[in-house]
């Protein structure tokens, strides 16, 4: 099971930052036009609210588990930087990576 969230984690930096990459190409480079491209449509607009409502209640959940000392400083600070970093794909993966037990 770890090995499938470390594949997770890889896929989790990759597959956002291959479409950011592409969205940059096309847009010479400029992030002018991201954030109205994500509500474009009800359909994109459902997935980045989900994903926004999945992340916070993530968040919510690392920062309660900090406060109660259930998880180091040093794994908070990791959990922390990379949900605003890089993404949901990448943070979640990591702390199941971090917390699974045989």
């Amino acid at each position: 099971m770890k090995k499938l969230f470390l594949v997770l984690c890889v896929l989790g930096v990759v597959l956002p930052y291959y479409q950011l990459y592409h969205f940059l190409l096309e847009n010479n480079w400029s992030m002018s036009g991201f954030w109205s491209d994500i509500y474009s449509n009800h359909a994109i607009s459902m997935i980045t609210m989900d994903i926004t409502v999945a992340a916070t209640a993530y968040m919510v959940f690392i920062i309660y588990q900090f406060s109660n000392k259930k998880i180091p400083l040093k794994c908070f600070i990791k959990y922390m930087l990379s949900l605003f970093l890089v993404g949901f794909s990448l943070s979640m993966p990591i702390y199941l990576y971090d917390n699974y037990k045989k």
